[in-house]
């Protein structure tokens, strides 16, 4: 019987096509390390100064090889292809060409691969975005979304944390609350027809500070319940936004940022511990290591690459070097390869 084959562009965001397109971030990141290729991706996060000797090109070509392999028992029943790909087909049993497949000299080939789109809100989603713009009763912030969303005035807490209407007094003192290129974190609210609406009504919703963010693939964030973690061990807060921007800096206790008093004592002694400021920049770097594999950004395999580090005693301008990558790699070979063994029972 006749069938049409078609190549369906992978979703990322479920657990199957992670292990696709992981593949095909992994061949691209074991170009780069071969110096075969190139991805302007890549050299923004600055894994194409990454050298390697020749024991770790070997290493990391084995491990990558390793995952392309759990990868394809885990998943056994497709086939994942890039472009350029040679599709393998019975051609006696009548295969039409779908979409994303073309024939070229005799052979079925692969026309697309897994795209990366820009972030897609949704109702709900927890985002950390910078305030760009100051207008009448609202604050425009960049999302990395192919549109700017909107956080009103009223849907915001006030500092006092009183509820009550908002006055032309609160407006005029709108940039006492978030001025320009303050980074904040919202819910997505709804769409209007002046774009994205956020809104921060939580005390765990606000102004972030003494912090970095670091901006990553949406797509290695998945949307869970929880995208706040405070990281006790490192005393530092994580938050994982779904439009791929992260935030990584100084615990804040909750309810402390609007309380006034807290607020005033905290612009005195406006000081992060020396040790804080370490661990926010260990685990910063263990969220661009993540970033620059391709591996999904959960609190668990942050924390693991920044205990890895930690343990072997690894500088923490060591974690973005070749040998912490081989090694976060062949880490993750032996943790998918004991989830394989645990599903087979």
């Amino acid at each position: 019987m006749a069938g049409q084959l078609l190549i369906k562009p992978f979703e990322v965001d479920l657990s199957q096509a992670y292990w696709q397109v992981h593949s095909l971030e992994a061949g691209t990141v074991l170009a780069i390390f071969l110096g075969v290729g190139f991805d302007p991706y890549y050299s923004r996060i600055g894994i194409t100064k990454v050298s390697l000797n020749q024991t770790q090109k070997v290493r990391l070509q084995a491990a990558l090889q390793q995952l392309t392999d759990i990868a394809s028992q885990a998943s056994s029943s497709s086939l994942s292809v890039a472009v350029a790909d040679t599709i393998p087909v019975n051609h006696e049993e009548g295969i039409l060409k779908g979409h994303g497949t073309s024939e070229f000299d005799g052979q079925l080939v692969a026309t697309l691969c897994g795209v990366v789109e820009r972030y897609k809100p949704e109702i709900g989603d927890t985002i950390v975005g910078r305030v760009i713009e100051i207008a009448p009763k609202r604050w425009r912030l960049e999302i990395n979304c192919s549109q700017d969303a909107v956080l009103m005035l009223q849907s915001m807490n006030l500092p006092d944390g009183i509820q009550r209407r908002r006055t032309a007094v609160d407006e005029l003192n709108m940039r006492s609350i978030f001025k320009k290129n303050d980074v904040i974190c919202a819910e997505v609210r709804g769409f209007q027809h002046d774009g994205l609406h956020l809104q921060a009504r939580s005390q765990k919703y606000g102004k972030l500070e003494r912090g970095q963010l670091l901006k990553v693939d949406p797509y290695l964030v998945k949307r869970r319940k929880q995208h706040f973690h405070h990281l006790e061990r490192f005393g530092v807060d994580l938050i994982l936004g779904c439009n791929g921007f992260v935030w990584v800096g100084e615990h804040v206790e909750p309810g402390s940022v609007e309380d006034p008093e807290s607020m005033a004592r905290d612009a005195e002694q406006n000081f992060t511990p020396l040790e804080v400021r370490r661990h926010i920049c260990r685990v910063a770097n263990s969220v661009r290591l993540l970033s620059a594999l391709g591996f999904y950004l959960t609190m668990e395999a942050i924390v693991d690459a920044a205990d890895a580090g930690a343990s072997s005693n690894t500088d923490i301008n060591d974690m973005l070097c070749g040998e912490f990558y081989v090694q976060t790699v062949e880490r993750e070979v032996q943790r998918r390869a004991s989830l394989l063994r645990k599903k087979r029972g």
